[in-house]
């Protein structure tokens, strides 16, 4: 005789305590009205419900499908007995399958067939606990079986582990691209872009497909040392994927060479195995570097088009194009520091630099929020609190000779985070060309509390980067 509670697939049994389950819901979410009160008073018993959900799972009790998940390539098998109605709430793909049987067989990955108790868990509870190595078989669990919600959950996950350092950036990128989740591809490209020399010095950077070297490659956004780091990587990265030689080629003509002084520029044409197997490639690259670095750019500017991607720096760490900047306990007052870039990259500029003045207040107020403490009829009127500001960073030449004629300045402020031991970039912000200051810098962050997002060890991490932008001149005729 079955036990008390079961019933076979199929019975009626499986309905009652289906509907026993609506009624919980249901006297979990409504309002009594106690004492004539206008508005209800909630009973909320949310709470035992999960937990009997959670027993309905584990004991099988009334369960009128059974699901056998077998790991492709072996012989395991796990077996769910579970619940058509639970299920199918959630899919309807589970709701289509099990529309008519009360059994079926499932093929998984392995890795998806190791986490599907998770997955069923969530259909039940709503709720689970994700790893970092379990995210793309979940992720790709809820896209097979069209559970959308979990979908989004496990996708926020990802983003939110990247932005702290901590996920497979490459690995999730490649997924993200597969299964076309644009926003969880940003998100990576966006990170690799932000902490590309913490990547190119991990396993990571062997796993980087062509396609994804590309994207990379094409951004001006990139944070590393300079721009012979970049090469540097990219022929480590040929040595080891050895792609046909159109990729290997067109890969070498996305490197900046103006970026790169002439003495490495040397020493690369003598030394590297990429340009040795591939330098007519790039011969006309390596000329036109040299032509640049030879002139001064108000010269060269009137014979060639400088408004190309080759004389645009990317965000170079180097001492060159900037500095850090570490402001302990920024909440408390305003501070100030100064530094100095050089004018621009070309070698006829290599000795003329820059100073910067920069200004951090952490409370800034805009004019509109400004105490004010009288209107027009002389009424008092409370003055803004100073929470009511926000942080502000201004950048400004110390002299205004600071310009040269065909270049401008853009800014960019790097914001750090520890993550494993490292400092990885979190945050970006960049001026526009004549601003002197970002005008969404810090805008969401609470520098009062220890641990934000935004703070290190109580302290902001900063790196101020200067990059020359040049402008085509009026050309002389040829």
């Amino acid at each position: 005789m079955p036990k008390r509670g079961y019933s076979k697939p199929g019975s009626w049994g499986s309905f009652w305590a289906m509907l026993t389950l609506v009624g919980l819901v249901t006297r979990a979410a409504q309002r009594a009205d106690v004492g004539g009160e206008a508005a209800g008073t909630s009973i909320n018993h949310s709470q035992a419900v999960l937990q009997r959900l959670q027993e309905l799972l584990r004991q099988g009790n009334a369960s009128d499908v059974v699901l056998r998940v077998q790991a492709a390539g072996t012989d395991e098998v796990r077996v769910f007995h579970a619940h058509r109605l639970l299920l199918g709430l959630h899919s309807e793909l589970f709701r289509e399958l099990l529309s008519n049987q009360s059994e079926a067989v499932l093929q998984e990955p392995r890795d998806c067939a190791a986490v599907f108790d998770k997955f069923i868990r969530y259909l039940y509870c709503g709720e689970l606990t994700v790893l970092l190595t379990q995210a793309i078989p979940l992720h790709r669990l809820a896209t097979k079986y069209g559970v959308a919600s979990l979908q989004r959950g496990v996708a926020d996950y990802m983003r939110a582990h990247l932005a702290g350092g901590a996920g497979p950036a490459v690995g999730w990128y490649h997924y993200a691209v597969g299964t076309g989740d644009e926003a969880l591809r940003e998100s990576c490209l966006q990170f690799l872009a932000w902490n590309l020399s913490a990547v190119v010095a991990s396993a990571e950077w062997g796993a980087v497909s062509p396609e994804l070297l590309w994207q990379l490659l094409q951004r001006s956004d990139l944070v590393l040392q300079d721009e012979l780091e970049l090469f540097q990587a990219l022929e480590a990265w040929l040595g080891r994927a050895r792609p046909p030689p159109a990729v290997a080629e067109r890969a070498l003509r996305a490197i900046r060479y103006p970026m790169i002084p002439p003495a490495q520029l040397f020493q690369l044409q003598a030394r590297s195995a990429a340009l040795a197997r591939h330098g007519p490639a790039v011969a006309d690259l390596l000329l036109q570097a040299y032509q640049f670095h030879a002139a001064s750019p108000l010269h060269y500017a009137k014979f060639f088009d400088v408004n190309g991607s080759s004389f645009l720096p990317r965000n170079y760490l180097a001492p060159a194009w900037g500095a850090p900047w570490v402001i302990n306990n920024p909440a408390r007052d305003d501070r100030s520091t100064s530094f100095q870039t050089q004018l621009g990259p070309s070698g006829h500029d290599a000795g003329r630099r820059v100073t910067w003045n920069v200004l951090f207040s952490p409370r800034w107020l805009p004019v509109s929020l400004r105490p004010v403490y009288a209107d027009a009829a002389g009424t008092a009127l409370p003055a803004a609190r100073p929470e009511d500001g926000r942080p502000r960073l201004v950048v400004t030449p110390a002299s205004s000779g600071g310009d040269a004629a065909g270049v401008s300045f853009q800014k960019t402020v790097l914001v750090g985070a520890r993550q494993q031991g490292r400092l990885l970039v979190r945050h970006a912000y960049s001026f526009h060309q004549s601003s002197e200051e970002a005008g969404d810098f810090l805008a969401h962050a609470d520098l009062q509390r220890r641990n934000s997002e935004y703070l290190v060890e109580n302290a902001l991490h900063l790196h101020l980067i200067v990059k020359p932008v040049y402008h085509t001149l009026i050309r002389t005729p040829k």
